[in-house]
Formats: C-alpha cells, sequence, structure tokens
C-alpha cells in the first residue's frame, strides 16, 4: 500500500557556518581568532507539503532555495527550527525508527564505499534492515540486473563512472523495498544518455506503488517525470500543481526577453503594453525588458520598430516557450539556475 509525505510550518534556521566556512577566519600565524560573529541563515520558511501516495513529486528551486534541507527534515537527518512532518502516520521526528524502515535516500552526491564491491554494498546495506541472507542475495542480483550492472556486480566501485555510481546508489536505496524514496537532484552532473536511462528506471519503480519525492532544479526533468511540482524559493513555497497547470498559469505563457544598451524610456515601455497579445511588462534589471505574450517571434518586428522610433538600441532578445522556468522567473525575477 502506497503512503505518502506531509509537512507543516517547517522551519529551519542554521546558527552555525558549514566547516568549509568555518574553516580559515582568523587562524593565521601570529593573529588572534577574531571574535565569533552570530550567524543565522533561513532555510526554510515556513514551508507547507502534502506528497499524495504513489506519486512521482518534484521539488524544484534554485541552488540554496531549501531543497535538500526539506529532504534532510524529511529523512530524518535535519532538525526543524520549527514544524512537523509526517512519512504515512509516522511523525518524523517522534518516530525516527519506524520511518527509517519506510524509506530509502539517495543523496545529491554518491556516498558509496569505495573499499567494496556492487554487490557487497547491496548486501550490507540489506542486512542493516534486518533482511534474511538468501532473501538480501536474491535483491541484490535482481537490482543489479535491472540498472544494468550485473557485468560489474563484484568489481570494486571505485573505477565506476559517475552514472554507474548514481545507479547503485538508487538500487542501494531500494533493496529494503521503501514506500517512499527520496531523491536530493539525482541527475546532477550526468550524460543525457545516462539521464534517460535513469528517467526510466525512475518510472518504472514508480509502477509499483513507490511514492517518489525528487529534488531538481532542472525543468525538463520535471516536467517528464512528476505528476505534480511544487517551486521554492528562500524556504517558501511559490508554486505548486502539475506541469502543465503551472505553465498555463504564465500570463501570456511566452516571454520576450530584451536587453538594451541602456535604460528603455517610459513612452517604450507604453508602447510594448498596447502591442496585441501582451499581457505584461516588465523591468527586472537596468536595461532588461521582459514581455509576457500569447506569442513570441510575431512580436519582434513591431518590438524593433518601436525601439527604433524611440532610439533605444537592442542589444539582445530571447524568446522562451510556456515552461516552468518561465514561471519561476515570472515569481521571481530570476532563473531558476541562478
Amino acid at each position: 500500500m502506497a503512503i505518502g509525505i506531509r509537512a507543516e510550518g517547517l522551519r529551519k534556521v542554521y546558527t552555525s557556518p558549514p566547516p568549509s566556512a568555518a574553516r580559515g577566519r582568523g587562524f593565521a600565524l601570529g593573529v588572534k581568532p577574531r571574535s565569533r560573529e552570530k550567524f543565522e541563515v533561513t532555510a526554510l520558511d515556513g514551508l507547507a507539503l502534502e506528497v499524495l501516495p504513489g506519486e512521482v513529486f518534484g521539488l524544484l528551486g534554485p541552488n540554496g532555495a531549501g531543497k535538500s534541507t526539506t529532504v534532510g527534515v524529511l529523512t530524518t537527518r535535519v532538525r526543524p527550527t520549527a514544524g512537523r512532518a509526517w512519512i504515512g502516520n509516522h511523525e518524523v521526528w517522534t518516530e525516527r525508527v519506524a520511518v527509517k524502515r519506510l524509506i530509502g535516500v539517495v543523496p545529491q552526491r554518491p556516498n558509496l564505499d569505495l573499499a567494496l564491491t556492487a554487490r557487497e554494498i547491496l548486501t550490507f546495506h540489506g542486512a542493516y534492515f534486518g533482511i534474511p541472507a538468501a532473501e538480501r542475495e536474491r535483491r541484490a542480483g535482481d537490482l543489479l540486473e535491472r540498472f544494468q550492472l550485473t557485468d560489474r556486480a563484484d568489481r570494486l566501485v571505485l573505477g565506476f563512472s559517475g552514472g554507474m555510481l548514481q545507479r547503485l546508489s538508487i538500487a542501494r536505496a531500494l533493496m529494503h523495498a521503501p514506500k517512499v524514496l527520496f531523491l536530493d537532484e539525482p541527475s546532477a552532473g550526468l550524460d543525457p544518455q545516462t539521464r534517460l536511462l535513469l528517467w526510466d528506471l525512475i518510472r518504472k519503480d514508480n509502477e509499483t506503488g513507490t511514492t517518489i519525492l525528487l529534488t531538481t532544479h532542472n525543468m525538463e526533468e520535471a516536467d517528464a517525470l512528476c505528476s505534480r511540482v511544487a517551486i521554492v524559493d528562500h524556504g517558501k513555497l511559490i508554486a505548486l500543481g502539475t506541469p502543465e497547470e503551472l505553465k498555463r498559469s504564465i500570463p501570456g505563457g511566452y516571454v520576450v526577453r530584451l536587453h538594451f544598451a541602456g535604460p528603455p524610456p517610459e513612452t517604450l515601455l507604453a508602447g510594448f503594453r498596447q502591442l496585441p497579445g501582451v499581457t505584461e511588462v516588465r523591468t527586472p534589471a537596468a536595461g532588461a525588458v521582459d514581455l509576457y505574450a500569447d506569442r513570441g517571434g510575431p512580436l519582434i518586428p513591431e518590438i524593433a520598430r518601436l525601439s527604433d522610433e524611440a532610439a533605444a538600441e537592442i542589444r539582445d532578445v530571447k524568446i522562451s516557450e510556456p515552461s516552468l522556468e518561465n514561471l519561476f522567473l515570472h515569481h521571481t525575477g530570476r532563473s531558476l539556475r541562478d
């Protein structure tokens, strides 16, 4: 039976920097360390989510939006400052052992033991969850075949490619047959062929009833895999729905982004607003103008004419079709990849 995920009012405030940020502060020879500075970063700010049983749910946002922290909270690795979360009927922070038995987690970067073979990694993981020896050998064999790793099953993973390591990471997460699978940017850094293979494996696992939550900043990935998508930024939910619903919610759908040599005059912006099909005109940055419209290319001749009459030099033009990228741009004024 498939189970879902629910979170209410999740808030996480980090009050100490990560080790990489802490290093290098005032420890040079002969220099006294500075007094400890107050450090406070809000990673989640009242986030609420509900993932339905058996669906593939996407969490989209740029780096630093709070995606990985959300996964950390839901998988018991990060204690929230406030709020609650559930996996099925189990509250994450009061029933951590029960939650861990229900979930499989694939981290953003593979954390496999490079001194083991692929088969050993799977069977050891099965042993952690109390799976009998014969059964874990059978499951390991099945997963190695399914993830196209049978020919490398008994080799050390030290020489595996990035795509093979990621496939093995997912296979390991599935060894104890979890009801919920968390994938943190599963295709980051993979070549297109491996990415498509990974997508196919994710779809097939979902067909067995596994609930899947994946984080990504790849709009194509979210469009291809997810039944619903939540877009987050600065730890807050800014949009939620199916990919098609979200794309239809953009005013006009298309975005024509113009870059001028200098700030465009207000008379030019007023002229853009009068063009047929244009629903909104924005100036997200100095010299930049975004036109939201129901068409793209057909507007260019009129845009060029108005710009010429206003003596405004166009340096660059970019036309984007309706997409999740445009939705994020509309809500925040910046790209998902920023």
